[in-house]
């Protein structure tokens, strides 16, 4: 299996950068995680937030194929905990998820029609974040959820 990390714009802070490097390189030995930044809108203050969602769910659905399995980080998807959330990708392993697509929308949340083509959604918590951050956060807890289903000593409980 192959995760997959979609987002619209760029990581920009260097401190952001270095800790998703630092979980990227730990991750190689579990499985295969790529970081796909998709461009974000330009001129986009002439657009109404669901002008704005349309364009962006544009772009995203050119980077889904019609086999994978995608995941949105949404706000108003299920909270997991730590365990749970490695049992969720433990499940998609053993039911031969080929590539799993974890996508991050824009401000405005998700298009209707990127609703429509998800298989589910995840919320990471109750909370805002920014979507710099959350890039973070989600490695982290990839690498986490392959330490717990490894029976590594990363995760306490």
């Amino acid at each position: 299996m192959k995760i997959t990390l979609l987002s619209l714009g760029k990581t920009e802070e260097k401190y952001l950068k270095e800790g998703i490097e630092v979980y990227l390189k730990r991750l190689k030995h579990y499985i295969k995680l790529e970081v796909n930044d998709l461009p974000e809108l330009k001129n986009t203050k002439h657009l109404s937030a669901e002008q704005q969602k349309k364009k962006e769910a544009e772009t995203i659905i050119k980077c889904i194929s019609s086999t994978d399995y995608v995941v949105l980080l949404d706000e108003r998807g299920t909270e997991l905990s730590s365990l749970s959330f490695a049992d969720y990708i433990n499940k998609r392993m053993l039911a031969s998820t080929q590539n799993l697509v974890f996508v991050i929308g824009g401000p405005y949340g998700f298009d209707e029609t990127i609703y429509e083509r998800a298989n589910d959604k995840i919320s990471l918590s109750k909370m805002t974040f920014s979507h710099q951050m959350v890039r973070l956060f989600f490695v982290e807890q990839v690498y986490r959820a392959f330490t717990i289903l490894k029976g590594e000593p990363y995760h306490h409980e």
